[in-house]
C-alpha cells in the first residue's frame, strides 16, 4: 500500500506547539500596549498643554527613540538571553509610562518633562516582536509550520493595531485619556512578564553562551539588506496612505468615519493576504517572493491614485493592505534565514525599525507633497517607492547565492 502524501501543517498546529498558546497570548497582551500608547500619548499631552505642535513633538521624540533604539535593545536580549533582559526592560518602560500618566493627568503639565520621560520610555520599549519571531524560530524546526507562525503572528499584530486605538476611545468615554497610557504601562509589563515566565522562552539561549559569534554577524549583515530595504518601502507606503486617505476624504467632503473604514479596508486585506500567504507550500524562494509582493503593493497605491470615488479607492487600499502582510512575514522570515543563532533577535528587530522608519518618512515626506502635487501623484509617488524598492531588493537574490550566505526556504535550514 503506497504511503499516504505527508500532511501539511496548518495553523492549528503551531497552536499545539508545547506551551505555543501561553507564549504568544502573553505576548499579544504586552504588544496590544504598542497599538495603544501612541493615540494615548498624544491624547493625553493635547489635553494637558493645550498644544497640538508639543503632543506632536512628544509623539516624534517617543517614536524616534523607540524605533532607531530597537536594535540595540534587541542585542541585548540576544546577548542575555530574554529572561535577563526583558524583565528589566519592561519594568522600566512601564514605570516611565506610569509615570508619564500620572504628571499629565490635569492640565498644567511642564511640557519638558512630559518630553524627557516619552524619550526615556521610548528608549526602554520592550522588543517583545523581535523576540518572540525569535523564539518561534527555536522552537519549530519545520520550515512550513515556521512560516505558518509568523504568519499568524503578524495577522495577529494587525488587528492589535486596529483594536488598540478602539481601546483608547473607549477608555477616555469614562477616564482622562492618561488613563490610556496607565492601562498600556500594566499591559506591557503583565504581558511581559507572562511572556519571559513561559517555559518556551526559558529554552532560548544567549548569545554569549554560543560560538563563531564575530564570524556569524558579518555574514548575515548582507543578506539581511534585502528584507530591510522592502519593509522600508511598505512602512513608507503605509505611513503616506494613512495621509493621503485623509486628504482623499477631505477633498471628497467625506466625514472622518470614511477614513476609518478605508483604513479597516487596509487592515482587512492585510489579514487575508497574511492568512492565505501563511497557508500555501510555496515552490519559489522566499527572496524571489518579495520583490514581487512589494511590486504589488505599489501597483495597488497607483491604481488608488486613479480611483474615481471612495468605493474604488477602498477597494485599491485592500489590495494593497493583501500584499503587505506577506511582504512583512517574508522580510522576517529571510531575516531569520539571514541571521547566525544568537542574533535572530537583532535580525527581526532591524526589519521592525525599518518598516516604522519608513512609515515616519513617508507620512512626513507625503505631508509635504499635498497641496503641491494632486492626489493621483502622491498616491504615485508612494507607489512607485515600493516598486523601486523592489526592483532594488533583487540585489539581495546575489547576497542570498553568495558562498556562507543562509538562504530561505533552504531545506538544510535549522532551526533548533
Amino acid at each position: 500500500m503506497p504511503a499516504s502524501p505527508p500532511r501539511r501543517p496548518s495553523y492549528a498546529a503551531v497552536l499545539r506547539i508545547p506551551h505555543a498558546r501561553r507564549t504568544f497570548t502573553t505576548a499579544l497582551v504586552g504588544r496590544l500596549s504598542y497599538g495603544m500608547v501612541s493615540l494615548a500619548m498624544m491624547l493625553t499631552v493635547t489635553r494637558a498643554t493645550g498644544s497640538y505642535a508639543v503632543a506632536g513633538t512628544v509623539l516624534a521624540l517617543f517614536g524616534a527613540t523607540s524605533v532607531f533604539l530597537s536594535p540595540a535593545r534587541a542585542a541585548l536580549i540576544d546577548r542575555y538571553g530574554p529572561r535577563r533582559a526583558l524583565i528589566p526592560m519592561a519594568s522600566l518602560y512601564a514605570t516611565l509610562l506610569g509615570t508619564f500618566a500620572a504628571i499629565a493627568w490635569r492640565p498644567g503639565a511642564p511640557t519638558v518633562v512630559l518630553g524627557a520621560l516619552a524619550v526615556a520610555a521610548g528608549a526602554c520599549t520592550p522588543p517583545l516582536g523581535p523576540t518572540l519571531r525569535a523564539v518561534w524560530s527555536e522552537v519549530v524546526e519545520d520550515r512550513l509550520l515556521l512560516q505558518r507562525a509568523y504568519s499568524l503572528d503578524g495577522v495577529a499584530e494587525e488587528l492589535l493595531f486596529v483594536s488598540g486605538p478602539l481601546l483608547v476611545g473607549g477608555v477616555v468615554q469614562f477616564a482622562p485619556p492618561a488613563a490610556g497610557v496607565a492601562l498600556s504601562a500594566v499591559l506591557v509589563w503583565t504581558g511581559t512578564l507572562g511572556f519571559v515566565l513561559s517555559p518556551a522562552v526559558a529554552g532560548v539561549r544567549p548569545a554569549a553562551a554560543k560560538a563563531g559569534r564575530p564570524r556569524a554577524r558579518l555574514r548575515g549583515g548582507r543578506a539581511l539588506a534585502q528584507p530591510v530595504v522592502v519593509a522600508a518601502a511598505v512602512g513608507l507606503a503605509l505611513g503616506a496612505l494613512d495621509l493621503l486617505v485623509m486628504a482623499f476624504a477631505e477633498q471628497r467632503h467625506h466625514g472622518d468615519d470614511v477614513v476609518a473604514w478605508v483604513l479597516a479596508a487596509l487592515s482587512a486585506g492585510s489579514a487575508l493576504g497574511g492568512l492565505l500567504n501563511g497557508a500555501v507550500d510555496w515552490r519559489t524562494s522566499a527572496r524571489v517572493r518579495l520583490p514581487l509582493m512589494a511590486g504589488g503593493v505599489g501597483l495597488a497605491l497607483l491604481a488608488a491614485g486613479l480611483a474615481p470615488g471612495l468605493g474604488t479607492l477602498t477597494l485599491a487600499v485592500a489590495c494593497a493592505g493583501f500584499f503587505v502582510a506577506p511582504a512583512l512575514t517574508t522580510s522576517y522570515l529571510i531575516a531569520d534565514e539571514a541571521a547566525p543563532p544568537g542574533f535572530r533577535t537583532q535580525a527581526g528587530a532591524w526589519v521592525n525599525t525599518a518598516v516604522n522608519a519608513g512609515s515616519s518618512a513617508g507620512a512626513a515626506g507625503v505631508g509635504l507633497l499635498v497641496g503641491r502635487l494632486s492626489l493621483g501623484w502622491c498616491f504615485a509617488v508612494a507607489g512607485a517607492a515600493a516598486g523601486v524598492a523592489g526592483l532594488v531588493s533583487l540585489r539581495g537574490l546575489r547576497a542570498a547565492a553568495a558562498p556562507g550566505v543562509p538562504h530561505a526556504d533552504s531545506a538544510e535550514s535549522s532551526h533548533v
